[in-house]
């Protein structure tokens, strides 16, 4: 039996005042976690930078798991009235479970083995799915009209991230110790959001999880799954950077990363902010419509990765521009490649929100199409990281993009 919503009204579009405030909140965070990894180096020196950034980057896909409950939640609990509470309660739940078990893992380790890879790495992941747990709360008190307390979590972070930065640079602590305080304050930060969250979005409303859990799961998984496996792809550069014994040249290739995922987490947090309202809009005809803008900027995607695969061949075939690629201190060719992909990647974003938001449908086809991008990802990077380091990384992200792109375009139409 369903009971009417006792919560507040799920808000339509965000006012530009709204925006910016968020904007500044998630800005602020941003920036601090941005330069903790300029400041931190000049602490550790490249070998304890180098299992930093390692572990960070291996571990970053984590943010992505609890945060896709969130994009359910968003694009679900504007459609829904009578169990609205009940979707959020289960929202709130399945976003905490991952949480749960991996701080569980890190506490066994952090009691058998401290000083070891495994509780750096494991503490990383717990830094990391923490995150994604505060911006999945968050996004259930902005659909509740409550965008100041969005605002404030994230501004609250961007300070502790701050504080523990400057007392490690100043005392020289280590990399898990300073990971270690980071977990302790988002996880006060994600204690106080969820206890403000009202009580029906909980408890449940009434209405029993288990009854939407097979069609809200599925919701998530399909979602999820996309920005989960792309992120995977950055961690699989790590991984075979590692695997290749070129851990020290994590450090730069995350320092490239750190402005790439600046810019495209702003551009990301901006479609949720939208997503409400996109996905009340692109439903019956306005589908159309939004699979055709898609459509033409895959195509777009797909031609860049093209002429760059080209362009990328040509120059391992020259000498001069082949010891140029190779050299350690690539940095002009690194940068360049960071403006492709930053650029591919906003775009293919932004279309895969377009599909995504029409029906349900679809999202099997950006789900497959993210398992190809991964794959794709993974054969580049064995074969473009070893020699190349940074440079040959980010050349498989975009050699992955553009393989993304063609798969989805051509699934679409065929759809």
């Amino acid at each position: 039996m369903t009971v009417p919503s006792t919560a507040p009204p799920v808000a339509a579009s965000p006012r530009p005042a709204v925006v910016l405030r968020l904007l500044a909140g998630r800005g602020a965070f941003r920036l601090a976690v941005q330069l903790m990894g300029l400041v931190l180096i000049t602490a550790w020196g490249a070998h304890d930078y180098g299992r930093f950034a390692n572990a960070l980057g291996l571990m970053g896909w984590l943010n992505f798991v609890p945060s896709a409950v969130e994009k359910s939640a968003l694009k679900c609990l504007p459609r829904l009235r009578l169990t609205r509470d009940a979707v959020a309660a289960l929202a709130v739940r399945l976003a905490a479970a991952p949480v749960l078990a991996v701080l569980a893992a890190m506490v066994v380790a952090l009691v058998t083995a401290p000083r070891s890879d495994a509780a750096l790495y494991l503490t990383a992941a717990a830094w990391s799915i923490c995150g994604g747990l505060l911006m999945t709360v968050s996004g259930l008190h902005r659909l509740r009209e409550k965008s100041t307390l969005d605002a404030l979590a994230f501004t609250a972070g961007a300070v502790v991230v701050g504080v523990v930065t400057c007392v490690t640079w100043a005392v020289r602590w280590s990399p898990e110790t300073h990971l270690a305080l980071l977990l302790g304050g988002i996880l006060v930060l994600v204690g106080a959001s969820v206890a403000l969250l009202p009580r029906p979005w909980l408890r449940g409303g009434g209405v029993t999880g288990h009854r939407l859990l097979p069609a809200f799961g599925r919701s998530t998984v399909l979602l999820g799954l996309t920005e989960l496996l792309d992120v995977i792809s950055t961690s699989v550069v790590f991984a075979v950077l590692a695997l290749s014994g070129r851990t020290t040249d994590s450090g730069p290739f995350y320092l490239a990363l750190l402005f790439s995922s600046a810019f495209c987490s702003l551009l990301f947090y901006q479609l949720r902010l939208h997503q409400p309202a996109a996905s009340r809009r692109m439903r019956g005809t306005g589908a159309a419509a939004g699979r055709a803008r898609a459509t033409d900027l895959l195509r777009f995607v797909e031609r860049a990765g093209i002429v760059f695969v080209v362009a990328l061949g040509i120059g391992l075939a020259v000498p001069a521009t082949r010891t140029l690629l190779t050299a350690e201190d690539a940095y002009v060719a690194l940068g360049v490649l960071v403006l492709v992909e930053t650029a591919l990647y906003a775009i293919g974003l932004y279309a895969g929100f377009l599909i995504e938001n029409t029906n349900s449908k679809v999202l099997t086809l950006t789900s497959g199409t993210a398992v190809v991008s991964l794959a794709a990802t993974v054969v580049a990077a064995v074969l473009l990281v070893p020699p190349l380091g940074p440079v040959g990384g980010f050349a498989a992200l975009v050699f992955a993009l553009a393989v993304k792109a063609a798969a989805l375009r051509r699934l679409l139409r065929r759809h």
